[in-house]
């Protein structure tokens, strides 16, 4: 058996696990050679290791690649089973659209706070330590005015109020101020360590107020230069940039730590380290602590857009910029106040310049900032005093209610996508009814909505296709009905025709509809007589074709055979109560056609509605004496058409039967020659139009003309064929009813 029509297949395709796409059947092939590899790797380990470790390597590719595309596989299957259902589909949609959207705007909310909160970390620095340079400036331009004053006094120029600073405060201890005139340096500086003398750059030439690198230490130093005659004053004030002054900043803030580039006056590096710092211990062990909570020690730190290594010298500056070392830490983490208090870590560049060039460094140190959010607001704040809780209040009611909209949101659309859903499960099981056959099912409406218009529509669909299933099955059995009429009313039409040795007949019928109100017969009287019968019944269908088969029986039934002639059709039979003729023929007498036509007229008048009615032509053909004894009952004239193409029409008679009671008819007779044809015809056969018009008498007469010496039935064909021509794609208007015969 064909692998393809293997049972095996077809139940692995059955239960799903048969692999149907390319990517499939590729992953199991990569794991079963995978496996083929393996076991082989593992005879060869035994035969030739060499061999065997080279096929390793590729087991371990096949079976990763094996493993994405079964990754790859199992996506798609997902994918296929959880976005089948539209409620899943609308969820995920939900999802793309409002919460992960809005997910991203709380994390960029959360980073911008954060990169907020760290840059305001970095401008509390920067701004104190600006702060504290401009008092410097301040109190050096005062000492300025002071010894210029002096000078142009001539005395002795030293700075009283210097003094008085030292004395009342701590801080002017530890900082120097020199002056020089004329570029000859003042005995005026001083400090905690005694004099220490420093030359004046010339690059300075006015207003100074940097952060400095000098004798490889970092300074905070000002200078004001004024003009005294045609020589200058130009004092310098200078505070070392340590411990002390960034600990006052961050006693407020939190931990501080200060990297430096070209600082020589670090501690000497811990064994095994080989760096220089000069963080204390205790320092170092909070420094740690805190990088170990931050980020992993194997990974550099990135602080405000820098990235620094530690390395044996400090840490470096990537980028080629020069090394910066930590030169101290000072300050402590400040304790979280609740949950969402997380520690942030930033840090911002300073610029220094160097004393001895003037370069200026836009990152000649960097300031590294551990806060927490809450010291920030306080900082933010603090000029708000007590109004600041009412921010808070503020802040958590936009919070709360931004959260309350959004929860509002997840509800309604949660909502929505419930009843969109349960709408579509509906209609869809509905179409599970309609595809088993059952239309009795309806979708239960609940709502006033599309969906719900919808539904109804189903509903009401489903309603009409269930009543046309029952008028379809009614339709099909009066069809049947019809196809059997339609049989029945075939037997009654002459199949086998007992002609006379001096007369041919054919007649055909075709009805515009299943059966026909068109009538024709051929009934033999006697060796050498023979009764011929052409009617059209008003209206189609059932109706007529029930009519039909009345006169059909009834003219059989009153031709009877050998009966005695009868002129005066009035004098043959006598009311004998309501709706029915009782007749009583002479005996001896013979069929007359006008006497027949009465009974028939008489009888139709009284069993029929006053709307129905028939035409009908009776003629009987004597064999013997070529005589043709008829009436015509409103019936088109028939017509005989010569040899030589004369035309004789059959107009004696009467009108309609069955339309006026008490009628009498006229009887008429003609000798018919040697191969002269007898025509009668419907109006199926001459009525039927076109955009040229109407079929008409004289087309049907010359097509006989021209065919006369054919074969009746060829004659019938030739006229039915032109007839279907002129009518074209267009539906048979009327019943077609052809009636020949040919004297011999």
């Amino acid at each position: 058996m064909p692998w393809s029509y293997s049972p095996l297949r077809r139940r692995l395709r059955h239960s799903g696990l048969w692999p149907e796409s390319r990517i499939a059947r590729a992953a199991w092939y990569s794991l079963g050679l995978a496996v083929v590899l393996f076991v082989l790797a593992k005879l060869l380990e035994w035969i030739a290791p060499p061999w065997g470790g080279s096929i390793g390597w590729w087991v371990k590719f096949l079976v990763l690649d094996a493993a994405a595309l079964f990754a790859i596989v199992a996506f798609r299957w997902a994918k296929k089973k959880i976005l089948w259902r539209l409620r899943n589909r609308l969820i995920v949609t939900y999802v793309f659209i409002g919460v992960i959207p809005v997910v991203l705007l709380i994390g960029l909310a959360f980073i911008t706070l954060y990169l907020f909160a760290g840059q305001f970390a970095s401008f509390v620095v920067t701004s104190e330590i600006d702060s504290h340079l401009r008092r410097l400036e301040a109190v050096n331009a005062a000492i300025s005015n002071e010894l210029a004053a002096r000078i142009e006094h001539g005395q002795n120029p030293t700075a009283e109020s210097l003094a008085g600073l030292r004395k009342r405060d701590h801080a002017w201890q530890r900082r120097q101020v020199c002056a020089w005139y004329a570029t000859k340096a003042l005995p005026l500086c001083s400090g905690t360590q005694g004099e220490s003398l420093f030359t004046f750059p010339a690059f300075v030439t006015g207003t100074f107020r940097e952060i400095v690198r000098d004798q490889s230490e970092l300074h905070l130093r000002v200078a004001t230069i004024l003009p005294l005659g045609p020589e200058k004053l130009a004092v310098v004030t200078t505070e070392p940039l340590d411990k002390e002054l960034i600990g006052k900043i961050a006693s407020s803030l939190g931990e501080i730590t200060l990297y430096a580039a070209g600082i020589q006056n670090a501690r000497p590096a811990l064994p095994g380290n080989g760096g220089a710092t000069t963080i204390s211990e205790e320092s170092a062990s909070k420094e740690k602590q805190s990088k170990s909570q931050t980020s992993s020690s194997s990974e550099p730190d990135q602080v405000h857009g820098v990235v620094i290594q530690e390395s044996a010298s400090g840490v470096e500056v990537q980028g080629g910029r020069p090394e910066l070392h930590p030169t101290f830490t000072v300050g402590t983490l400040p304790d979280s106040t609740n949950s969402l208090d997380r520690e942030i870590t930033f840090g911002t560049p300073l610029p220094v310049v160097d004393w001895k060039t003037g370069e200026r460094e836009r990152a000649g140190a960097l300031v590294r900032v551990m806060t927490r959010p809450s010291v920030l607001y306080g900082h933010l704040f603090a000029a708000l005093g007590d109004f600041a809780t009412g921010v808070e209040y503020i802040l958590l009611a936009v919070g709360i209610f931004f959260a309350v909209i959004e929860l509002v949101a997840l509800i309604t659309g949660w909502r929505l996508t419930r009843t969109v859903t349960g709408a579509v499960a509906q209609l869809y099981e509905a179409t599970q009814h309609v595809n088993r056959g059952d239309f009795s099912h309806r979708v239960p409406v609940q709502s006033k909505d599309q969906l719900a218009e919808l539904a109804l529509s189903f509903n009401s669909m489903t309603a009409s296709i269930e009543k046309l299933i029952i008028e379809q099955k009614e339709k099909q059995r009066l069809e049947n009905e019809l196809v059997i009429a339609q049989e029945v009313q075939a037997q009654l039409f002459p199949r086998q025709v007992k002609e006379l040795e001096s007369l041919e007949v054919h007649g055909f019928c075709r009805p515009a509809r299943t059966v026909s109100g068109d009538y024709y017969d051929f009934l033999t009287a006697s060796s050498h007589k023979l009764i011929l019968a052409v009617g059209d019944i008003s209206g189609k269908g059932i109706s007529a074709a029930l009519l039909m088969a009345t006169i059909h029986s009834a003219v059989r039934a009153y031709s009877v055979e050998s009966l005695p002639q009868m002129r005066e059709p009035l004098a043959v039979g006598a009311v004998a109560g309501s709706g029915r003729m009782m007749v009583t023929w002479p005996e001896g007498a013979e069929v007359s056609p006008s006497a027949l036509l009465s009974l028939l007229n008489h009888q139709l008048y009284e069993s029929t509605p006053p709307e129905k009615y028939a035409t009908l032509f009776l003629a009987i053909y004597d064999g013997r004496s070529h005589q043709l004894t008829y009436s015509n009952g409103g019936h088109l004239p028939p017509l005989l058409i010569g040899e030589d193409g004369s035309l004789r029409r059959l107009e004696a008679g009467g009108t309609v039967v069955g339309l006026f009671d008490n009628m009498s008819y006229e009887e008429g007779s003609a000798e018919m020659t040697p191969g002269e044809i007898f025509l009668a015809y419907s109006d199926g056969v001459t009525e039927p139009e076109n955009d040229f018009g109407e079929f008409g008498e004289e087309r049907l007469i010359d097509l006989v003309r021209e065919n006369r010496h054919l074969p009746l039935p060829q004659i019938s064909q030739i006229v039915t064929t032109a007839v279907d021509d002129w009518i074209g794609d267009n539906e048979q208007p009327d019943d077609v009813t052809l009636v020949l015969a040919r004297a011999r």
